[in-house]
């Protein structure tokens, strides 16, 4: 009697090194998923926001679109991700997921020009990021899926690179290229589903067998979504990690362009230039430190030192903003911020990929994963809206932030699988 193969090739831990036109078309495939991610959040839905709400309610009609979207997003991303591992198309389980995703993401974007309400605004924003999620969720079990240990500090350093590039080309493409609000969304939904094409067809995606598919269980599919931290502690530890960097990171950004506006003082096209000014200088540190940070992982073999220092540096950034009201002083932040944020982008999320805890749920559990990024959006409008205007101005939200980012560096030290 012939025994199948175990596990099935799609379940296989990966040992064989991927090739460069892997990591290329893994970056700008990366690239496209955070053009769609970031111009709107960073540019676009700011604009819409003010055109439609006004100068004095700006703010909360933000708050509330991009609160919205977050939310939306929690329950997308790890969803997606457990539909993505038991998918048996003979296409793989990840690519029908990153091509289609990717696709209704780019019209959904594209609809927003169509809005002349904040609750229109937020419906498509939230149908976006359903869509721009799901596509993700299968692009970061790729990782984990193709990607051997050795080599997945550089392969997070180049999705770390294009994360960054894909903020700073989304902002200066609308800010400087297309000035137009309309066309510059027009422009990043194309470029949002065009970048993910190459990897989709790069990418060797061996079909899951039927056969290796669990039962549906209603019961046991929602049940799925919590990794008990008594079970795999070192899992809840990295969670715990993200949620707290990525809520300091939300705090830092989510109200930059009115940061540079009403703390700095600079008008309404100063501030924009501003913005894409601070964002260059933040993507110059991470450029610098990604690839490099991961590589170094990689040859050591070690995590947690890199992922602690480079927190630490992040709140370092935080803190500089607190007593900032020029430009010049934003830029020193920012760039203190890019180097912090590039070691950390690649080397903890090949820590992650470290502490999950089954091979036939990765896409599942990096969703899980991807709710300690996706939470802190709809958590940080709610702390950072009173913090701004009412308990103390943009002092105390940096002050805030650069706590909670240090609590992040902490949360690192207990995991133990990891070096």
């Amino acid at each position: 009697m012939t025994t199948p193969p175990v596990p099935a090739a799609a379940l296989a831990e990966p040992t064989v090194r991927v090739r460069a036109t892997f990591l290329a078309t893994l970056a700008l495939a990366n690239l496209g998923i955070w053009l769609a991610f970031f111009t709107p959040i960073q540019n676009l839905l700011p604009r819409f926001s003010e055109d439609i709400a006004g100068a004095d309610g700006k703010e909360t009609a933000l708050a509330v679109v991009t609160g919205v979207g977050a939310f939306v997003a929690i329950i997308a991303n790890p969803l997606a991700g457990a539909l993505s591992d038991r998918t048996t198309s003979r296409f793989g389980r990840r690519r029908p997921w990153l091509l289609l995703g990717a696709f209704f993401g780019a019209i959904a974007i594209a609809l927003l020009s169509t809005q002349s309400t904040i609750v229109g605004l937020a419906v498509f924003w939230g149908l976006g990021q359903a869509a721009i999620n799901a596509s993700y969720a299968g692009l970061t079990a790729t990782i984990p899926d193709q990607v051997p240990v050795a080599q997945r500090g550089i392969a997070s350093g180049w999705v770390g690179l294009s994360q960054t590039l894909g903020i700073v080309l989304g902002v200066a493409l609308v800010t400087f290229v297309v000035l137009g609000l309309v066309p510059g969304t027009y422009l990043t939904a194309v470029l949002a589903f065009v970048l993910v094409i190459p990897f989709v067809l790069v990418l060797k995606d061996p079909p899951l067998p039927r056969a290796d598919r669990p039962p549906f269980k209603l019961g046991e599919f929602i049940r799925g979504f919590w990794v008990s931290p008594r079970k795999h502690p070192d899992f809840a530890w990295a969670w715990l990690a993200r949620f707290l960097v990525s809520l300091g990171s939300a705090l830092a950004t989510l109200y930059l362009l009115f940061f540079l506006q009403d703390r700095v003082g600079l008008d309404e096209t100063a501030a924009g230039q501003g913005q894409t000014l601070l964002v260059g200088l933040y993507a110059l540190g991470t450029i610098l430190t990604a690839v490099i940070g991961g590589l170094l992982s990689d040859r050591s073999g070690k995590r947690k030192i890199y992922v602690i220092v480079a927190t630490l540096i992040m709140a370092v950034a935080a803190l500089v903003l607190i007593g900032t009201t020029t430009l010049h002083m934003a830029m020193v932040a920012a760039l203190i911020l890019g180097l912090g944020y590039g070691v950390y982008l690649a080397v903890d999320q090949a820590l992650i990929t470290q502490v999950l805890p089954n091979a036939e749920d990765r896409a599942r559990d990096l969703g899980v994963i991807n709710i300690a990024n996706s939470a802190p959006q709809v958590l940080a409008p709610v702390i950072a809206a009173p913090l701004v205007t009412v308990l103390g101005g943009y002092p105390v939200l940096y002050a805030v932030t650069a706590g909670i980012v240090i609590l992040g560096a902490l949360a690192i030290i207990p995991i133990k699988s990891v070096r």
